[in-house]
C-alpha cells in the first residue's frame, strides 16, 4: 500500500468490508434494545469500519460499547433541548441530520447507529438517507430488532393470530383511526400522548383521560391492558404492569412506554367469502 504520484492506489482505497465510497457515503444500522446482544453481525461490521459513527442509544452503557467498535463514535443527544432549554424536536433533527450529512460530503463512511430499529419511531435516519441520496450518494438502512420484536417475545404472544394495528398514539388521537377490537392495539409513544408542540417529552392525566374516553368506543373501561417496556441491558427485565382501560391517566409512562391492548371481541366469520371458497366454518377449526 502506499501512495503513488500522489494518488491513492487501489489498495489504499480498499478495505476488508469492500471498496471504499470515495464520495462519502451513510449507512442507519440498529444495534437492538438490549446492549451488544441483539446486533445483527453486518450492522455490528459496518460500525467497526466506519470512519464516523453516530449514535442515538437509551444509555451511557450503550455509548461506551460502541466506542469499543470504533475510534470515532459522536453522540447525537446534545442536539436535544438541555436543561430548561425550549426546543422544538424539528430542530433538533435537522441538526442531527446536517452533522451526519457534513461528514458524509467530506467523503468519510459514516454510519448511523440508532438502538433498536433505525427505521422505526427514528426519523433522523429516514431524513437523512433522503438528503444523501438526493446529494447523489450512497446511502441505505440495515434492519435492527425493535422494540415490537421485544414485546411479542417478552408476553408470549403470536401477532398472526388475530393480527394486530399499530400507531403512534398522539397521530391515533388527532386523527380519525378506526381500530379493530379483534386484533391486539400497539399505541407507541403512549409517554407523550396528545403532545403536539414538539417541545416536551410528557403526558398528562388530563390528555390521558381524553384518549380513554376515545378508545372506549371501542373497548369497555374494565377491558385489561398493558404498559410494556422492553429491557435495555441484560440485568433488566422487562416492564410489563397490567391495569385497566379506566386507570390509564393514573399509570407511570416514560419515554420508553407503549400500550398494548388485546382483543376485546373475538374474530367474526366471514360467511359470504367461505361460501365463495367453498369452505364451512367447521372447517376452519
Amino acid at each position: 500500500m502506499g501512495m503513488v504520484a500522489g494518488k491513492i492506489t487501489i489498495e489504499d482505497s480498499c478495505l476488508s468490508s469492500g471498496v471504499r465510497e470515495v464520495n462519502g457515503s451513510l449507512v442507519c444500522v440498529g444495534t437492538g434494545l438490549n446492549l451488544a446482544g441483539q446486533i445483527s453481525v453486518l450492522s455490528k461490521s459496518y460500525i467497526e469500519n466506519a470512519d464516523v459513527v453516530f449514535s442515538l442509544v437509551p444509555d451511557g452503557f450503550a455509548q461506551r460499547w460502541l466506542e469499543t467498535l470504533n475510534n470515532d463514535v459522536r453522540s447525537l443527544q446534545p442536539f436535544y433541548a438541555q436543561g430548561d432549554e425550549i426546543k422544538n424536536r424539528r430542530d433538533t433533527y435537522d441538526q442531527m441530520v446536517e452533522a451526519i450529512l457534513e461528514q458524509v460530503r467530506a467523503g468519510k463512511r459514516v454510519v448511523c447507529a440508532l438502538y433498536g430499529h433505525p427505521g422505526v419511531f427514528a426519523c433522523v435516519s429516514h431524513f437523512a438517507i433522503a438528503q444523501a441520496l438526493d446529494e447523489g450518494y450512497s446511502a441505505k438502512m440495515e434492519p435492527g430488532i425493535s422494540a415490537e420484536a421485544c414485546l411479542w417475545a417478552d408476553l408470549g404472544i403470536d401477532p398472526g393470530q388475530s393480527g394486530h394495528q399499530s400507531f403512534e398514539a398522539s397521530q391515533f388521537m388527532f386523527y380519525k383511526h378506526t381500530p379493530d377490537p379483534t386484533t391486539h392495539l400497539l399505541l407507541w409513544q403512549i409517554g407523550i400522548a396528545g403532545e403536539h408542540t414538539l417541545t416536551e417529552f410528557h403526558t398528562s392525566s388530563d390528555r390521558l383521560q381524553i384518549l380513554v374516553e376515545q378508545l372506549n368506543e371501542w373497548y369497555p373501561l374494565e377491558h385489561e391492558i398493558t404498559i410494556y417496556e422492553a429491557p435495555t441491558l441484560p440485568i433488566h427485565q422487562a416492564r410489563v404492569d397490567k391495569l385497566l382501560l379506566r386507570d390509564l391517566p393514573f399509570a407511570r409512562l416514560t419515554s420508553i412506554s407503549t400500550l398494548l391492548i388485546p382483543p376485546s371481541s373475538k374474530l367474526e366469520v366471514n360467511h359470504a367469502i367461505l361460501g365463495k371458497l367453498g369452505i364451512t366454518e367447521v372447517d376452519l377449526g
